[in-house]
């Protein structure tokens, strides 16, 4: 909450808070006493879309009950939002897309709070704000677009890496052209596992925590958590640093920033 107030951007109207609501199986997902009070602070709905790769999430019957094990649904409304369809966002400037496909529900929302938790992950090098908004609010055919660097809503295809993280970017960049300023990123970097939240069975993290931080700028954002985690003096960094530089994750923020979804260059503010 303390975060959310600093960012001096009040969530108004009808306030979707996309976050992960984790795989079955897995534990290192945002949990949801951290987050209940900014949720109901802002009242707003939980939402999500179903996965793209089977398992737990696929479906919205198993999906809402995954939310249910994991608490959410105690804490807030949840939103499978392509529960009833999907429609689609114009991708501006793309190299790969020219469309977002996105859960049809998210329309209905004025207000997006992206709530990530920063981690590895195993195709991305990273999971953080980018991610969270272009592949967490795609919809399944969406998700294949973007995995398949924009050639097929029906498979994953096999892109050039720099193809696939290049979609991601341009993904989120339809996200947040749609919302224009009502929009805010918060990240929490815990649980630090190399693996994502979409993964039922995740490595342990092997370095502590670092803390939460905020953007009005996702790009800026993405790259204050990756170089914290560089700089941090715990020796256990060297596993997510590998898992992210060789899966080229920095080219994300790179592609990001060429098309005019944000910056690099940020200045770091410490709440007392």
């Amino acid at each position: 909450v303390k975060i959310y107030e600093a960012l001096g951007r009040e969530a108004k109207g009808k306030v979707a808070v996309k976050l992960s609501t984790g795989e079955p199986g897995g534990h290192n997902f945002l949990q949801p006493e951290l987050i209940k009070a900014l949720v109901q602070k802002v009242n707003g709905t939980i939402v999500e879309c179903n996965t793209a790769y089977g398992g737990g999430r696929s479906n919205t019957e198993s999906h809402l009950k995954a939310a249910e094990d994991h608490g959410f649904t105690a804490i807030a409304k949840v939103d499978i939002m392509d529960a009833e369809g999907e429609t689609e966002l114009p991708v501006k400037g793309g190299r790969h897309l020219t469309r977002d496909i996105v859960g049809k529900n998210y329309l209905n929302y004025d207000f997006t709070i992206i709530l990530s938790h920063f981690k590895g992950h195993a195709m991305g090098g990273f999971g953080g704000a980018i991610k969270n908004m272009s592949i967490g609010i795609a919809s399944s055919n969406g998700k294949r677009l973007i995995h398949s660097a924009g050639a097929s809503t029906t498979n994953w295809g096999n892109p050039k890496q720099d193809d696939f993280l290049e979609s991601m970017a341009e993904a989120a960049k339809a996200v947040a052209d749609h919302c224009g300023e009502n929009i805010l990123y918060i990240s929490v970097a815990n649980n630090l596992s190399v693996d994502c939240d979409c993964d039922s069975s995740p490595e342990d993290p092997k370095m502590g925590d670092i803390g939460i931080l905020a953007s009005l700028d996702p790009v800026a954002l993405d790259r204050a958590c990756t170089d914290m985690v560089r700089s941090s003096a715990d020796h256990g960094k060297i596993h997510l640093i590998e898992r992210i530089d060789s899966r080229h994750g920095m080219h994300t923020l790179e592609h990001a920033e060429a098309i005019g979804l944000g910056s690099q260059k940020y200045q770091l503010i410490t709440l007392d």
